[in-house]
């Protein structure tokens, strides 16, 4: 039996959909699979209500029928951390409620594929940061990083320091095309004269990289006060807070965004809809925009979503929904295994 534990340099870097595409081709080659996130820290609320799809797609895509508080056993909220500080939640039973999940989920499985939190570092307080999970798991560690720049190289190397033996490789995820000879050329090798092989190259692929409007009003709990089409990509948000003047000349350098701004800001949600690169209006505090804004809106086909949170805690939100880098769904595992077959070493991968 076979325990993979995908681990991450950085915060969404596209561990679940990499993780349940390695399942699934694990699954096509006839065995038995298991999934787990042992720290969960997709939080709805500081004492720990999850909103975490992951395990909840893994059941659905892998046709599990494990339960969610096994795939699932730590929730890691500011709540949890709190009691780990003052001594009311025991780092040594927790390792042993961790064991005791990954103990089901194997014993009836060839292969388990765990997915870590965001960066090495996250549980650490709790004796469950992501090296010590490979080692209480007993997993092979495959890290999945991003490679925008030469610079990326850093965080690959610490992450490698930091789970030794144990690291397969590094699979590099959304790379960029105007990066993708240069990784190849020269940073692949010197990893790989460093002792840290590198198991493929998956390039950007843009419906990865984005959610739609739909989803995103999904995750975001808000109204759409308009009939335009939600089907548009969203890669990234940005925020009106000045003037409308300066609001256009900002807005129009950006593509496949949302405007994040005030249900009051009449002037920036005017200046947004102007700007042919912006996919729909985000408007916090749930003010209702004004029937010109509405009109306006209308006529340019830009969905309109109103929340009720702040400005500052939409962009958390918005920060959580797009930083993870991939539609969750069905279409999205499928595709990423696709890319795997062809630009990484699956069997590397799959050990």
């Amino acid at each position: 039996m076979t325990t993979t534990l995908l681990a991450s340099t950085a915060d969404s870097t596209g561990k679940t959909a990499v993780a349940l595409a390695l399942a699934r081709a694990a699954q096509d080659r006839e065995r038995t699979v298991g999934y787990m996130k042992p720290l969960g820290t997709h939080l709805q609320s500081n004492v720990g209500k999850t909103l975490d799809p992951d395990p909840l797609l893994a059941r659905d895509v892998l046709g599990l029928d494990t339960e969610v508080h096994d795939m699932e056993p730590v929730v890691y909220s500011p709540t949890f951390v709190d009691g780990v500080l003052r001594g009311t939640e025991d780092p040594d039973e927790l390792r042993e409620r961790v064991r005791e999940a990954y103990d089901d989920i194997s014993a009836n499985a060839d292969d388990v594929f765990a997915e870590a939190a965001g960066r090495p570092r996250t549980g650490r307080a709790a004796g469950l940061a992501s090296p010590a999970l490979a080692d209480l798991l007993d997993a092979r560690v495959v890290l999945v990083s991003d490679y925008a720049e030469s610079r990326d190289v850093d965080d690959v190397l610490d992450a490698a320091d930091r789970y030794g033996d144990r690291l397969a490789g590094v699979l590099f995820n959304r790379v960029p095309d105007a990066v993708l000879d240069d990784l190849d050329a020269d940073a692949a090798a010197f990893l790989e004269s460093r002792d840290v092989p590198v198991l493929g190259a998956v390039p950007r692929v843009p419906e990865l990289a984005g959610v739609t409007v739909a989803d995103l009003a999904a995750e975001l709990g808000a109204r759409t006060v308009t009939d335009a089409d939600a089907g548009a990509l969203v890669e990234r948000f940005l925020v009106g807070a000045m003037s409308g003047e300066s609001a256009l000349r900002h807005f129009r350098r950006a593509t496949n965004a949302a405007v994040v701004t005030g249900g009051d800001r009449a002037d920036v949600q005017t200046a947004a809809l102007d700007a042919p690169g912006v996919e729909c209006l985000v408007l916090t505090g749930g003010h209702e925009p004004s029937g010109a804004v509405l009109g306006k809106a209308a006529d340019a086909g830009v969905p309109v979503l109103v929340v009720a949170t702040d400005t500052l805690r939409t962009i958390e939100r918005l920060e959580a929904v797009l930083g993870g880098g991939h539609v969750r769904n069905r279409d999205t595992v499928a595709r990423m295994q696709g890319l795997l077959a062809e630009h990484a070493d699956l069997d590397a991968l799959l050990g």
